[in-house]
Parts: structure tokens; C-alpha cells; sequence
């Protein structure tokens, strides 16, 4: 058997050209490293809707968590305040890095089962003319919810503040129009829908809103503007870029366009999750969320009541049949996380549903449905 698909929300399977695609070796300082650079963030500013030129697109090293630091701490002023909107651990997690930079903030925590409204988010802000930017979790991996972004950026516009958006898992497949969605800066990472691998994220910034951010930032080396400025000034990352990550992104998005763009991307991830949750559904799996907030990214079960069901067996069985799954993120219930993204289709995530069938018979399960008190909790939280 060869290497298994994962069914994670990144890192996540990729392209074989995509893994050729870091064998060869660029020197940093190089003119066509510098070439690729330039490349790279055209092309995203372009994927992000931007034919004005009134957005940048600044790459920054590290993990998907350093870049959200670095909108955060760059694009929120030491005297500013956010309200964050969390229902999930990503949104606490942004909570959370704004305390340990000292940044005030407020957040509305709407748990695991519903997203912030445009309405809430408004009243928060009438209620409060000290919160001057706004945090939104464009998809919520910890349960799998798409968030209502478009109307989260209508009731902060409407109101003058600035929008921040964390898109970490969402961009790329889910559309994110700086024409059709008013937001200052998103945050997102080169091993998510785009589908290359782990070793850098970057910052889409409204030009506008960035310049002024000169001397925000808590940190040397997760200063958005500083990043952007020496990229403006020599074309160079400031500090040793991820060369070999690099050039799998450009090869990534090479096979992004060639799909049919954001719309094609997220159809077919769209189409791996309904037949995955179709099949799951079938074995008595529920799904954490209602349908409507299901996203196309990963998708969150309820454990099995059997008491034979194990997730740790479970999830050896899963992985000798060739998948790795996700195990929960919630403090509520018991639940694991199957992700719809990568270089996958529908065939591969029909195998998916037989190898769970399959795990479930040999662990002497003979029905998935989840324990009567998670389904009432998750109707009592959702009220």
C-alpha cells in the first residue's frame, strides 16, 4: 500500500508534481528565488479578487498559527481593541494571542455548534466605540462550521471598524472577494486548499491599512510591514524563506488554476464531503453540525455509543486501509473529524465510508449512532 490519504485540514495529500516540484535546491538571495517570490504573491492578490492594486500579499515564515500572530499583531495598534468571534478553538486561540501580546480585545463565544451573526456582531459594536478591529474565523476546523463572513463584513463596514479575517482553512476553495467581502487584511497558509505543503502562510493586506501599521508589531521577526517593506525594497524575505516549500506552492497553484480556480476547487471538495457524509450518515454516524453550516473543508462526528466503539482502534483500523483521520477538538462531547480537502475526489472518499464500515464491523460495531445526551446537548446549545 502506498502512503495514506489524509483526511486532515492540513497538512493534507498532495500532488505528485507537487512533491517533485522540491527537489531541486534555490538560493535565497537568488534573482529567480526572488522571481518566484513576486510570482507568488501575484498570484494570490489575483486569486483574492484585487485588480485595483489596493492589496498586498506578504509571505511570512512558519506555520499557519505565526501568520494569524503576525495579522494580529501588526494590523491591531498597542492602543486598539478587538472583538473576537470564536465558536471554536481557532477563534479562542486568536483570543488567546492577543492577551499574551497585551492587546485588549472582547470576544463574543458562541460554542461549537453556531456561528456569529452580522446582527450580534453590529450590536457588539454600537455598544462598545473602543473595539476598532474585528476578528472572524473564516471556517472553524475544531467543529467544521463556515461562518457567515459576508455579513460579519457588512455590520463592520457599516460601522467604520476594520475586519481581520483568519481564512487559514477556507481560502482558496471558499470564495473571499475583496469585491464582494470589505476586509483589511486575511490570513492564510500554503498547505490548505491550494494544497501545498507545510512551511509558510501569508498575509493578504489592504494597502491602506497596512501602511500605517509601521511599528505595531510586538515582534521582529512577525512584522507584517517590516516583511512587506523589505519584499518592496529588494524583493528578499528579511529572514531565510522555506526555498523548496516555495516552489511546491507555485506548482500548487499552477494545478489550482489549471482545476477551474476557487469555484472548481470547492465543488469537488464540496462533492467529497456530501458523499462522505451521505455514506457516514448510512452507517448511523451524525454529523456535530446541521447541514447548513457544514463546510466543504472537514467535517466533525459524534463518537459511536457502542461501547465497543475505541477511537484510538478505530483510528489504527482507518489508518491500515490507507486514511488518517482527525481525532475531535471539542470539550463537549466525544467526536472525531474526517477532512474533505487535497488532492482527493468523490471515488476516493467513497473508499473512505467502506473502510469505516469495514473498522466498525471488526471492532464488533454494529451500529455508529451516537449517545442519546450528545444529540439533546447539541439541540440545547443550538436553541
Amino acid at each position: 500500500m502506498g502512503e495514506p490519504f489524509l483526511l486532515t485540514p492540513g497538512p493534507l495529500t498532495t500532488a505528485f508534481s507537487v512533491k517533485q516540484a522540491m527537489l531541486r535546491d534555490w538560493g535565497s538571495w537568488d534573482a529567480d528565488f526572488r522571481a518566484m517570490t513576486r510570482s507568488l504573491c501575484d498570484q494570490l492578490v489575483a486569486l483574492a479578487g484585487d485588480t485595483a492594486g489596493e492589496f498586498v500579499c506578504v509571505p511570512m515564515q512558519g506555520s499557519g498559527s505565526f501568520s494569524v500572530e503576525a495579522m494580529l499583531g501588526t494590523m491591531v495598534p498597542k492602543g486598539g481593541k478587538a472583538l473576537v468571534l470564536a465558536n471554536g478553538a481557532y477563534g479562542l486561540r486568536a483570543a488567546e494571542t492577543l492577551r499574551v501580546m497585551g492587546r485588549a480585545y472582547t470576544l463574543i463565544d458562541k460554542g461549537d455548534y453556531l456561528p456569529p451573526r452580522g446582527d450580534e456582531v453590529g450590536r457588539a459594536l454600537d455598544d462598545d466605540p473602543a473595539i476598532t478591529h474585528v476578528i472572524a474565523i473564516h471556517c472553524e476546523t475544531s467543529s467544521g462550521i463556515l461562518n457567515p463572513v459576508a455579513e460579519i463584513a457588512e455590520a463592520v463596514a457599516a460601522r467604520g471598524r476594520s475586519l481581520l479575517i483568519d481564512s487559514m482553512s477556507a481560502f482558496g476553495a471558499v470564495e473571499l472577494d475583496v469585491n464582494q467581502i470589505r476586509y483589511d487584511a486575511m490570513v492564510s497558509s500554503a498547505n490548505k486548499c491550494i494544497e501545498g505543503v507545510p512551511g509558510f502562510g501569508f498575509v493578504i493586506a489592504r494597502r491602506s491599512a497596512l501602511e500605517p501599521a509601521k511599528g505595531n508589531a510586538h515582534s521582529l521577526s512577525l512584522d507584517v510591514h517590516a516583511q512587506w517593506q523589505g519584499l518592496v525594497k529588494s524583493g528578499q524575505w528579511r529572514f531565510t524563506p522555506p526555498t523548496h516549500v516555495v516552489a511546491a506552492f507555485l506548482e500548487a497553484l499552477r494545478l489550482h488554476a489549471e482545476e477551474g480556480g476557487v469555484p472548481a476547487r470547492g465543488a469537488r471538495y464540496t462533492q467529497n464531503r456530501d458523499v462522505m457524509v451521505a455514506g457516514m450518515r448510512e452507517l448511523g454516524f451524525e454529523t456535530l453540525l446541521a447541514d447548513r453550516w457544514l463546510s466543504p473543508i472537514i467535517v466533525t462526528f459524534f463518537n459511536p455509543a457502542h461501547p465497543n466503539f475505541d477511537f484510538s482502534r478505530f483510528y489504527e483500523l482507518m489508518k491500515a486501509k490507507g486514511f488518517i483521520i482527525y481525532p475531535g477538538k471539542l470539550t463537549v462531547v466525544d467526536s472525531f473529524r474526517v477532512g474533505c480537502i487535497g488532492r482527493m475526489d468523490a471515488e476516493i472518499m467513497r473508499r473512505v465510508v467502506r473502510a469505516a464500515g469495514e473498522s466498525l464491523t471488526e471492532m464488533g460495531v454494529d451500529n455508529a449512532a451516537p449517545p442519546a445526551a450528545a444529540i439533546a446537548e447539541r439541540a440545547k446549545l443550538a436553541a
